[in-house]
Order: structure tokens, then C-alpha cells, then sequence
């Protein structure tokens, strides 16, 4: 019995930080229950190198991912789609076929620090943020099944 599992699309708008975060840290925490893919609104090109090296840090390799507009996945059979970033949730269009959507926003990281922090600590910082609601998010949808 071949059972498919659902496809899950993470935006953001430039898909350099954020959606990049919540892809691995998805795919490490339930990547046995779901296909998971990250695409940007206004793509930036490139996969944030501090999002690559504090996502290396609890061990889960993004170094190979890359960044894409979100019209690659229009007619991938998306499942669920998933915003990281409020202009995306806001520039989201509508995905054919019956799509659940989900919007959990975070900060930027690289315009996130705060005072006396440093632009990787906010990274950090973000990432354990995205870590915990994805983390959850996959236990629960596990508990479900």
C-alpha cells in the first residue's frame, strides 16, 4: 500500500532565513509524515549563510537547500501551506485543490537583534522560536494520526 504523504510549502518572502529554518527543522522533526518545501514572494537567491551554519548547530543541514519563487510549487499539490513572515501570509495566493494554511509569523533575523545581542545570537534566538511551534506542530499532528 503506497500511502502519500502531504506536501507542506514554508514561505516567506525573500526565502533566505526563515522559511529555510522551518523547512529543516520540519523535515528533521517529521520528515517520515510529511514532504516538506520552502519558496519566498520575492525570492532573494541564496539560503542566508548564519541560517545554514545556527541550523548546523543542533545538527540539521540546510547547506544544500536553495531559494525559490513560490509559483514553482503552484501546481505541486500542495497540502499545506505554511507562512513564517506576515508580507508573505499577506502576498500568498491561492493554491489549487483543498489547501490547509497556517500563519505562525517571526522576526527577520538578520534586522532582529536586539541590544547587546549580536546578528547570530538573534538568528539563534529565532530559530529555537521556529524550533519549538514547528516541533509542535509536527507532535501534534502526529498524536492525531
Amino acid at each position: 500500500m503506497n500511502i502519500t504523504k502531504p506536501k507542506v510549502l514554508i514561505l516567506c518572502t525573500g526565502n533566505s532565513c526563515r522559511s529555510h529554518m522551518a523547512e529543516g527543522i520540519l523535515r528533521e522533526a517529521a520528515g517520515d509524515l510529511f514532504e516538506v518545501f520552502s519558496a519566498g514572494s520575492k525570492p532573494a537567491g541564496y539560503v542566508h549563510p548564519t541560517a545554514v551554519e545556527v541550523l548546523g548547530e543542533i545538527g540539521i543541514d540546510i547547506s544544500g537547500n536553495k531559494s525559490e519563487h513560490l509559483d514553482t510549487y503552484l501546481h505541486a499539490d500542495i497540502d499545506i501551506v505554511i507562512t513564517v513572515c506576515d508580507n508573505a501570509n499577506e502576498a500568498c495566493p491561492v493554491f489549487p485543490g483543498k489547501v490547509r494554511r497556517h500563519h505562525w509569523g517571526f522576526e527577520d533575523p538578520p534586522k532582529a537583534a536586539r541590544e547587546g545581542e549580536s546578528e547570530a545570537e538573534a538568528f539563534r534566538r529565532i530559530r529555537d522560536e521556529i524550533r519549538k511551534v514547528f516541533e509542535a506542530y509536527a507532535a501534534g499532528y502526529r498524536d492525531a494520526r
